[in-house]
Formats: C-alpha cells, sequence, structure tokens
C-alpha cells in the first residue's frame, strides 16, 4: 500500500466514532485511490479484467407513503475504476436512506448509480432485488485445497512457494475456505473462501495452499490481496488462462467479492454459507 494510501485510510470512517445518518447523504461515501500493484511489476497495462461484486443486505428506504421497503442491492465496480469507497462509509451511505421517501425502486437505483459512479471513479452498475427473489446458497466449484497435509510456517505473503509441477497442461478449478487477511485500518480479520482456475502447466497444489494461508497476518483491503494473489500466480506460475475469484464474509450487511481474469467472463454471483 502506497504512503498516499496510508495517509488517505487515516481519514476514513472506519474505526472512528460516528454519527448514523438515516436520511438521504451521498457525502457519506468516502473514497480510496486504487493501488494498481500491477505497475510496480512493470506492466505497462494490467494482465486482467475483472471487477468488484459488493453485495447489500441491509437496503432500506420509505416509499411516497411512508412505508418501509426492503431489498438486496448487487453493485459491481470495474477494477479499472480509479479509486475504492471505504467499506464503513459505504454502509454509512446505504443507511441515510432508511428514512427518505423515493417515488419508486427505479428513483432509488439511480441515485446509487449516480453517487458510486462518481465515488469509485468508474461507471458501476446496480441491480436491486426482493427478498424473495435472493439466490440460494451454492458452494464453490472445484477441488479443495483444505485436506492437504502441509507445514505452514509463513503468515505473510510468500509468492515464493508458488510454482509449476511437471506434467502435461491442465484446466482445473481449486479452491479454499483459509484465507484470511486484515482490515488495514482496524487489524479486524477478513475471512474468505477463494476460488482459482486456470488452465496451463499444473501448479503445485501444497505450495498454492502454503501461500494462500500466508496472507494470514498480511493488512490490506479485499481488493489489494484478490489482486496480489493473481499478479503472484500469474507471474510465478505463467498460466495461459487464469481467473481468482474471493467470495469475503458478510460484515455490517456488505460482503465484497473481487474478481479478476484473463478472460472477458462474468461469474455467478453465488453465495456461500458464511455469507
Amino acid at each position: 500500500m502506497s504512503s498516499d494510501n496510508h495517509e488517505a485510510i487515516k481519514q476514513a470512517p472506519l474505526g472512528q466514532d460516528t454519527q448514523y445518518v438515516c436520511h438521504y447523504d451521498p457525502t457519506q461515501l468516502f473514497s480510496i485511490e486504487r493501488a494498481n500493484n500491477w505497475q510496480k511489476l512493470g506492466y505497462d497495462k494490467p494482465p486482467f479484467r475483472g471487477f468488484d461484486l459488493w453485495n447489500a443486505y441491509e437496503l432500506s428506504w420509505l416509499d411516497p407513503k411512508g412505508k418501509p421497503q426492503v431489498a438486496i442491492a448487487e453493485f459491481r465496480i470495474p477494477c479499472d475504476s480509479s479509486h475504492i469507497v471505504e467499506s464503513k462509509s459505504f454502509k454509512l451511505y446505504l443507511n441515510s436512506f432508511n428514512l427518505t421517501r423515493f417515488d419508486s425502486v427505479e428513483q432509488v437505483q439511480q441515485h446509487l448509480v449516480e453517487d458510486l459512479s462518481r465515488a469509485f471513479g468508474g461507471t458501476v452498475s446496480v441491480a436491486i432485488q426482493t427478498l424473495d427473489a435472493a439466490g440460494i446458497i451454492e458452494p464453490l466449484k472445484g477441488e479443495s485445497l483444505d485436506q492437504l497435509d502441509i507445514e505452514v510456517e509463513h503468515y505473510q505473503p510468500a509468492p515464493q512457494l508458488l510454482s509449476s509441477a511437471e506434467g502435461d497442461p491442465v484446466d482445473e478449478q481449486l479452491y479454499s475456505h483459509l484465507l484470511k487477511s486484515n482490515c488495514p485500518v482496524t487489524g479486524q480479520p477478513d475471512w474468505a473462501s477463494i476460488q482459482i482456475e486456470y488452465r496451463g502447466q499444473p501448479i503445485d497444489r501444497e505450495g498454492l495452499l502454503k501461500y494462500l494461508i500466508s496472507y494470514r497476518e498480511h493488512g490490506d483491503f479485499h481488493e489489494q490481496c484478490v489482486e496480489q494473489i493473481f499478479l503472484d500466480i500469474y507471474q510465478r506460475c505463467q498460466p495461459e488462462q487464469l481467473s481468482v475469484y474471493a467470495r469475503y464474509v458478510r460484515r455490517g450487511g456488505l460482503d465484497i467479492n473481487p474478481y479478476r481474469s484473463t478472460e472477458a467472463f462474468t461469474p455467478d454471483n453465488i453465495r456461500l454459507l458464511r455469507q
């Protein structure tokens, strides 16, 4: 994380005493410039595409008669947006809808699109659905790494653990529920499940699991952790195709699920047991 970002997050609402606002207030959103880790590795442009998928489970507002409405909202933020938004400020912003009257759900959606696109510095798509239409819990696809019998020594990112194994090229999906990092503002744990899909020389599975576990004491935002995982695998293992998709455990009514890929593929917005 750059020194500029360190200074920026000191001003973030997270970890500070906060007055909750219940009338519409887009100024609650607190933007932080994205840390473009790919530039530090010498790339002229990012070797991936993707987005950050946020789900809000506590969206509520009043209809014209003052009757509360509740919904779940999905937000897709392009990974090339200029900024991320600090999660507590996002929560405070959504909370500001609680006692605000809107003529329709379309008006709510319009405000969300305009405010968030401005805050993130990129076009944010917003989908609002009723609670009755919410999706069911599903598992990640592929083979689990979590049953491997390994000895772990690293709890800070250790990309040197990554390597390709000998053998014919493969096309496979691997996942783990053992990813944990820490909030860079409060130090609180951020738990996640992560799915890695690739085509190329087989990735050494024990080394991959050890590498994922090595984030256990690392402090950074969800988006930056997933981006760094993608970049390390991409550089160290050199797959022909690679996708990294993390589903972080919900906090404060929001979950954040970054996706980075060499392909123009959009994954399903599944919901895991811990979400």
